[in-house]
């Protein structure tokens, strides 16, 4: 399939981008952490598609600089949230298991410090994770003992034809070549596997409501996707869609109160306070605020 024009839709291919969301665009990207509280700010300004409503930087960034972002990137913010990742890794198998044929060898992708490989390595999976970050694959291989190789994650060397379910978890979101993402995976499927993702969801009440205040409007996301658009990308790249519905993500109030900095530094430290006086703050929370999806799809 040929690549996109550069300032064309990259779901669906349409050239009807209409500017959508203006945002700060002086970003540092040196000392990128799995999580920030910069809400509203990017790399480019957001366009948005008029044929499938998809959102996506304009101009897209060079690969390299998001590639070099990704190799550096460090923070023990989510190695504190251990019991809600695990929590949510669990869901999210679940649901892969229901539709893949094997339940033998999963492949995941940006795999950060590897909590969901260790949660598929305990339900039986031969468990195999890609994650560009020096600092998480490391941690994945020497503290969780898991099978994780330091690479980009279109050009890690891992078999063809392999594997029962491959993994995208929040990564489809930070690729500004997604559609040739969904092709390389095609190729590393065999008979019967699925591919599962999560990614915010750009058309959600939420996400509409506060607009370029959103909290998913961060540093490193170049693309902002719709039901409609992902759907539409998926198709267009021959994968059969069998499964969207939400994605709540498992994390102490604390942590959840503490993303609260992105809009008043000061309401944050006040609420953390008032949960740790009242015996909450470590209290594992998923709430649903529905602008969060995963999608299971299957190569045609």
């Amino acid at each position: 399939m040929s690549p996109v024009a550069p300032e064309a839709c990259v779901a669906c291919g349409s050239a009807g981008l209409v500017p959508h969301l203006r945002v700060a665009s002086e970003v540092d990207l040196a000392g990128l952490t799995p999580t920030t509280s910069r809400y509203g700010t990017a790399l480019a300004d957001i366009v948005r598609c008029r044929a499938c409503g998809h959102g996506q930087l304009s101009p897209m960034p060079p690969a390299a600089t998001l590639e070099t972002a990704y190799a550096d990137a460090a923070g023990d913010d989510y190695l504190q949230e251990a019991a809600g990742q695990r929590a949510t890794a669990a869901r999210s198998l679940a649901l892969i298991e229901r539709h893949a044929a094997r339940h033998e060898r999963l492949l995941d992708l940006g795999c950060w410090v590897g909590f969901l490989l260790a949660e598929a390595r305990a339900r039986g999976w031969s468990a195999t994770g890609v994650e560009p970050s020096a600092f998480a694959s490391a941690y994945a291989r020497d503290v969780m003992g898991l099978d994780v190789r330091t690479a980009d994650l279109l050009r890690a060397e891992v078999p063809t034809d392999h594997f029962d379910a491959v993994v995208l978890g929040d990564v489809i979101e930070h690729l500004p070549r997604p559609g040739e993402a969904l092709d390389r995976v095609a190729g590393l499927l065999r008979e019967g596997g699925v591919a599962w993702l999560a990614l915010p969801d750009a058309g959600s009440a939420v996400a509409r409501a506060l607009g370029r205040r959103w909290w998913s409007v961060l540093p490193t996301h170049v693309q902002y996707f719709t039901r409609t658009s992902i759907r539409t990308l998926l198709r267009t790249h021959g994968w059969e869609v069998l499964d969207v519905r939400t994605a709540p993500k498992a994390f102490t109030a604390r942590y959840y109160l503490q993303r609260l900095e992105g809009y008043s530094p000061l309401a944050s430290r006040a609420a953390v306070g008032l949960a740790e006086r009242a015996g909450l703050a470590r209290r594992v929370l998923a709430p649903d605020f529905r602008d969060r999806m995963q999608v299971v799809a299957r190569p045609r």
